[in-house]
């Protein structure tokens, strides 16, 4: 006699180290470490260290539990590797010019606002050379890398240790949309989701990437529509018009009951096949199981507009590690775009036509053609998205001329 086989318990999977790392301190505890906060030195934390302090009081940087010491620093940029053997391909790291500080002490944490946002505990001050590290993590030391850049604001001297963290930034708007790795995780397994898909995106969604979300979405359970939205470049499109564009188009092209959008309060880098480690890296703390690799992945371009990165490398880089030493799958796509001779969306991989039936726009286009009221092609973006983003682009222009 036959039996029904039961499907296994849905639990999530692990954290990037074994543990998910909380550095928010409970209200009660809080109260002495401001009191004393006004005698401690103080540094104000750039719009990048927000950003990484955020990502790491709630987890997303999991296992790291505070700003990168020198040994950890140095596995990092030469290895990808964290003194425990752990990968990791970016340091995570806190400017110290001009502080008056030694090891032992403790640092007061603060937005350019005035908010108090964390409590350092340095642990190691050091210097680093900032051309070097430049080149080994963006492949480059030019000031125009976006990147690179931001290593030369916080300059040469750092200080690391363990962060206790009183508060992180204002989510006010959007707030429902904001979920914490343990909230993901809890929602996953409520909803039955062992095998999760993640996207990561800093733009609008459009056909192409529509496309290879469904694809992926075909060999998980659910997926989860993950956009990036702290500090990015300034001709990025901004994050409100985004979100906008995303509930739009899951709303009316997605099935609800397998799709999730939540916002990742990250600082993008631009770096490219180490940036796409690291979006790995942290959509495995957000509970999921696979993460989508396309085209040109964190990708910049010089100003004479050529990459910095080769389409593909963010791809290669995944040869570098065992599969359980980043326990999260990669799904490696490669360009796609609408095929007119076809009558779909397809990639070199599946369609043989002549390139001039494909339909494919700059970036550079189709903000120019927003910025006119032009509306894309279909077979490019979506109607409903196009007029959310030409709405958004009028609205800049009125503010612009106020």
């Amino acid at each position: 006699m036959s039996q029904t086989m039961q499907p296994p318990q849905v639990q999530s999977i692990e954290p990037h180290g074994g543990e998910l790392i909380n550095l928010e301190i409970a209200n009660e505890d809080a109260a002495e470490l401001k009191a004393r906060s006004g005698e401690m030195p103080r540094h104000t934390l750039s719009q990048r260290e927000l950003c990484d302090l955020d990502m790491l009081a709630i987890g997303s940087f999991s296992p790291l539990d505070g700003f990168m010491t020198r040994d950890d620093y140095r596995g990092t940029v030469e290895d990808m590797r964290l003194t425990d053997g752990a990968v990791w391909p970016f340091p995570i790291t806190l400017g110290a010019n001009g502080l008056d500080c030694d090891e032992g002490d403790e640092v007061a944490l603060f937005s350019e606002t005035g908010r108090l946002m964390g409590i350092l505990h340095v642990e190691d001050l050091f210097t680093r050379d900032v051309k070097h590290e430049a080149r080994e993590t963006y492949g480059t030391d030019e000031e125009a890398h976006p990147g690179v850049i931001q290593i030369y604001k916080q300059g040469e001297k750092l200080m690391g240790g363990t962060l206790t963290v009183l508060a992180t930034p204002d989510r006010s708007e959007f707030s429902d949309l904001y979920m914490t790795p343990a909230t993901l995780r809890s929602l996953f397994v409520e909803r039955g989701w062992r095998r999760i898909v993640a996207f990561q995106t800093r733009n609008p969604i459009h056909r192409a990437h529509e496309y290879l979300t469904k694809v992926a979405l075909e060999v998980v359970d659910g997926l989860l529509v993950h956009p990036l939205v702290g500090e990015t470049k300034g001709d990025d499109v901004p994050a409100d018009i985004r979100i906008r564009c995303y509930q739009t188009l899951l709303e009316k092209y997605y099935p609800m009951q397998r799709t999730v959008l939540s916002l990742l309060p990250a600082s993008m880098r631009y770096g490219g096949p180490r940036e796409a480690i690291l979006h790995a890296i942290m959509r495995k703390n957000y509970g999921c199981t696979h993460f989508i690799v396309g085209r040109d992945h964190a990708g910049a371009n010089r100003p004479d507009g050529k990459p910095y990165y080769g389409s593909y490398d963010a791809h290669y880089i995944f040869d570098q590690f065992e599969p359980e030493e980043l326990g999260i799958t990669p799904l490696f796509f490669e360009h796609t775009f609408f095929c007119r001779s076809c009558g779909g969306m397809a990639s070199f991989k599946t369609c043989g036509c002549d390139k001039s039936n494909h339909v494919t726009l700059s970036g550079t286009k189709v903000r120019e053609m927003l910025t006119k009221g032009e509306i894309p092609p279909v077979e490019f973006t979506r109607p409903e998205v196009a007029q959310v983003l030409i709405e958004g682009y009028s609205r800049l222009n009125v503010k612009k001329q106020v």
